[in-house]
């Protein structure tokens, strides 16, 4: 396993992250995504361990917070050999404060998380979306309270736009305060927007980049292809899991999968694996989380890496899956000499 340092710290992670979305299956949502409950988590777990993929994600609301209940049993034992990290900001609970990311909110969330992974601190912490309505300075002076007290290691935030991001790190400055080192964004071959605003700003800012949905809300499984019914085992028979997944047309999906079945031909790879691998070569990207329903998912996931696609083969991946993008940034490409595509 590759370990790749996470934007501005000198904390090292290793490129693929097991996501816990997964554990539990509590509510229509997270059921379509899988049932995981103890015994099964724990050997996902040990597989991972035994790649030396040592870094496991979750948040409070998936499954209720089921997930990291059952996350917390299955390292049970050994704390010390993994990382967590885990997101609040969502709606969990009735009531007019248990939403955001206030202090009020915030604190009640980060203790109980902490008590549902039975553990005493959070190895990365996100806001899982940003709040409006609450100051940037609320919300990091609270953050920056939990790191010193120990309970959390590093900060980072998830689905913020490139302003959002910018403000916060500005006013982290500003006041000497704990820094996000991370973004949890949602990038694929099949949803690139990531690359106009938020990836030029992760390089310029040091932002690691930590990619949720790598196979686009699981149409690059390899089970979607032109003409063929749609697979029954899969998220995306929930129609809530359509309506809150990022949408896709169908022909540009198409196209993308042509593109993917023609490099699986060319390097004896599956296409969730070239989906994965192509990532893995993008600038910014310092883990991508992948889930797994089942022990042979995982196990396939897991040899997405210790490999490379080549140039021709990258060229031909981008070239399916390019879009034309909004303005500005259509206009800054159209100026490559001042405005070049980020490196690694």
């Amino acid at each position: 396993m590759e370990y790749r340092q996470l934007g501005a710290s000198g904390l090292k992670v290793p490129v693929l992250t097991l996501g816990t979305g997964t554990f539990g299956g509590t509510g229509e949502l997270f059921a379509a995504f899988g049932t995981s409950g103890v015994e099964e988590a724990t050997r996902l777990v040990d597989i991972s361990l035994e790649a030396g993929l040592n870094m496991f994600d979750s948040a409070d609301i998936y499954s209720a917070g089921n997930a990291e209940t059952i996350l917390g049993k299955a390292i049970a034992g050994r704390r010390d050999k993994v990382l967590i990290s885990t997101k609040a900001t969502f709606r969990l609970g009735d009531g007019p404060n248990d939403v955001g990311s206030s202090r009020q909110h915030l604190t009640k969330s980060i203790e109980a998380s902490l008590k549902r992974l039975g553990t005493d601190y959070i190895d990365l912490f996100q806001l899982h979306g940003f709040d409006a309505l609450t100051p940037v300075e609320e919300t990091l002076s609270t953050l920056d309270h939990f790191v010193r007290a120990g309970k959390i290691r590093y900060i980072g935030v998830s689905n913020f736009s490139g302003w959002h991001l910018m403000k916060s790190l500005a006013v982290s400055e500003r006041y000497g305060w704990a820094r996000y080192v991370a973004h949890q964004a949602y990038y694929s071959l099949v949803g690139r927007t990531f690359e106009w605003e938020l990836m030029p700003l992760a390089v310029d800012q040091k932002v690691g980049t930590v990619v949720w949905s790598p196979l686009g809300w699981a149409r690059l499984t390899g089970k979607y292809r032109r003409g063929q019914p749609q697979p029954k085992d899969t998220r995306l028979t929930s129609q809530l899991a359509v309506d809150i997944g990022p949408p896709v047309d169908d022909e540009y999906l198409y196209k993308v999968v042509d593109a993917l079945d023609e490099v699986a031909a060319e390097t004896g790879r599956t296409v969730p694996q070239i989906a994965l691998n192509w990532l893995l070569q993008r600038p910014t990207v310092a883990t991508v989380i992948i889930g797994a329903r089942n022990e042979d998912q995982l196990r396939q996931n897991l040899d997405a890496v210790g490999w490379n696609l080549t140039p021709e083969q990258v060229t031909k991946l981008e070239t399916a899956s390019a879009v034309t993008p909004s303005y500005p940034y259509f206009h800054q490409k159209g100026f490559s000499e001042r405005n070049p595509f980020p490196t690694n």
